[in-house]
């Protein structure tokens, strides 16, 4: 019987042939009746178990803290601890595999990643994976770094050097760009020249031997480090529109030493993706059915990179930026430039904090500039692009949060007043719309006007303990007999969808929202703020790594469930616990309770038990 272990499941998918073997030599199969007590506090544990069938129970005192089922594994920190802290109960009947102890030493002492897998935190287990899984990561393109990549070295002229004169150089080095240092300048600048700028030169007037390269230089760098991901270069390069970036290593002294430049064509040589033909399009597109097949090829260009290993952080980061392209395309395509100059698109919620994948409810506003008279078509103009972004798979907003509700969409005053108003007078209906804004980032034209509207947000708050419990206490919103923290009792033998964002993606993201908020952080995504947060001290440093952890843990769970809803014809309803491999029941389990640690932590910092 000890043949048929399923070595599949963590944290014994990880072994070698040998450590296997001493798997086999060293286990046994186990049975407890339906009420059995298999563990107690104070006894001295013998043997990890493995669930072949039947569910058991964890408690502490009378609740039930957790629940194993097939697969699963218990009580790894006990057995290295040497004393049982928890009672484990039969549920129902029980077959187990029960593991000597002086094996599990000896497989701890020989492998790290099946020791920190079975009794580490949440960040210890992720971080193992990671290294055990880093060989895989290095083979997708998609986690080289810039180094790695075709770095080409730049010549450096003088900016007083002639257009000529730069030909030459050209010529003589093959090459098509120059790094221009000017000197005229206090502090001394470094700019860029390329030939498109001969062909601005060719056209500007003056003789090409009396024209100095400064003047048409671009000295505005877009700067990358050589150890930044290549994804890190591609995102750059699609926020700034330009085809190349410059690498720059930063040297003790705190200066910059220019190693080359990475162009678009060679990182593209780097990655098995479509991102850059998915830009080209957004930016080349003539209207919007031109446009309409790069929103298209989204979703597939997701499912690549996810299937490829690519960490859905880095996913997201360059979700963000093709997204934003997008709607500031579509927004160009069908706003007059008259308004797009005189007003800021903007997008809330998971877009506007980075974390969105997969498409989901348009959340967006417009902001107009006080004493800009917008078009008598405004409304008209609106509900196109609503319509268009829906037509691109966006859905509508069930609750209207888009341009085309007339609520939405107001001079930079208006929109300060009703801040204001969501703000002084909070019910339940203002707080959340406070909660939506409060992640919101531009997308098209003047940014300055969303941010003096935020800045009213900053400015209001002040020490307002009473609004900041109100805007905190919706961390509980879905703590209910049925809530979260019941669906984490049952994981192991519940096959029903399971509510991710209820269950950790709100409480995790709206909390750090709301100290964010409480503390002036100025940043929209969640672990941007949570780094703030612990920058100030106002997280504890193994919390703040549990809690990103925990973020990028639910965003991938949700993410797969939505690729295989997707691939299945259906719409993404949720996560089956069911379907889960034993090891992302224990990662969900962990960052589950990483979630509970901090609404606990946030109930007493603003005494949400008073409310």
């Amino acid at each position: 019987m000890p043949n048929a272990f399923n070595f599949s499941a963590s944290p014994f998918d990880g072994l070698s042939s040998d450590e296997r073997q001493l798997v086999r030599d060293s286990v046994d199969i186990a049975y407890f009746p339906e009420g059995d007590t298999i563990l107690e506090p104070g006894v001295l544990p013998t043997h990890l178990f493995v669930v072949i069938k039947g569910v058991v129970h964890q408690l502490d005192g009378d609740e039930v803290v957790a629940s194993f089922g097939k697969d699963d594994t218990f009580d790894g920190r006990s057995l290295v601890a040497g004393k049982v802290s928890s009672r484990f109960v039969a549920k129902e009947e029980v077959l187990a595999y029960q593991l000597a102890r002086d094996a599990v030493t000896e497989l701890i002492s020989r492998n790290a990643t099946f020791g920190a897998l079975l009794f580490a935190d949440l960040s210890n287990k992720l971080s193992a994976l990671s290294k055990r899984s880093s060989q895989h990561e290095m083979q997708s393109l998609a986690m080289a770094r810039v180094q790695e990549a075709a770095v080409r070295p730049i010549t450096e002229v003088d900016a007083d050097l002639d257009i000529v004169a730069i030909a030459r150089v050209f010529n003589d080095e093959r090459t098509d760009r120059v790094l221009v240092r000017d000197r005229s300048t206090a502090p001394e600048r470094l700019g860029i020249f390329t030939t498109t700028g001969l062909h601005r030169a060719i056209l500007h007037g003056r003789p090409l031997h009396e024209l100095p390269v400064r003047e048409l230089a671009t000295f505005n760098l877009v700067t990358v480090r050589p150890e930044a991901y290549l994804f890190d270069a591609q995102a750059m390069m699609i926020r700034h529109q330009v085809r190349r970036v410059v690498v720059a290593e930063l040297l003790s002294s705190g200066s910059e030493r220019i190693l080359g430049t990475l162009d678009q064509l060679d990182l593209l040589s780097f990655l098995s993706n479509h991102s850059y033909l998915i830009t080209r399009q957004i930016l080349e597109a003539k209207d919007l059915a031109e446009l309409k097949p790069a929103a298209g090829q989204l979703t597939r260009l997701i499912s690549l990179l996810y299937r490829g290993g690519t960490p859905v952080r880095l996913i997201a980061r360059l979700v963000q930026e093709l997204n934003a392209q997008l709607f500031d395309r579509a927004w160009h395509l069908i706003a007059p430039p008259e308004l797009v100059a005189n007003s800021c698109l903007f997008v809330m919620g998971s877009e506007g904090r980075g974390e969105q994948l997969l498409k989901t409810d348009q959340d967006n506003a417009l902001v107009l500039r006080d004493g800009y008279a917008a078009p008598p078509d405004l409304a008209e103009i609106c509900d196109r692009f609503s319509a268009t972004l829906a037509d691109f798979g966006y859905p509508e907003c069930p609750g209207r949060i888009m341009v085309n509700n007339p609520a939405w969409r107001m001079q930079e005053s208006e929109f300060s007043q009703l801040v204001r108003r969501w703000l002084m007078t909070p019910d339940a209906d203002g707080l959340m719309a406070l909660a939506i804004f409060f992640d919101a980032h531009a997308v098209c034209g003047d940014a300055s006007l969303l941010e003096r509207v935020r800045g009213e947000v900053f400015r209001l708050v002040l020490d307002n303990d009473v609004l900041m419990a109100r805007f905190a206490a919706a961390i509980h919103s879905f703590d209910h007999a049925n809530g979260w923290w019941n669906r984490l009792r049952l994981l192991g033998e519940d096959d029903t969808l399971f509510d991710i964002k209820k269950a950790g993606l709100f409480p995790l993201v709206h909390g750090v929202r709301s100290q964010a908020l409480a503390h002036r952080v100025m940043a929209t995504g969640t672990e941007a703020r949570i780094g703030a947060l612990a920058a100030e001290h106002r997280l504890p440093p193994d919390l703040a790594t549990s809690m990103v952890d925990s973020l990028h843990l639910f965003m991938r769970l949700r993410l797969d469930a939505g690729l295989q809803a997707l691939e299945r014809g259906e719409s993404y309803r949720g996560i089956a616990l069911d379907q889960l491999s034993s090891l992302d029941r224990d990662l969900l389990k962990d960052a589950l309770a990483v979630v509970k640690r901090f609404k606990n932590l946030l109930s007493q910092r603003f005494r949400l038990d008073m409310l």
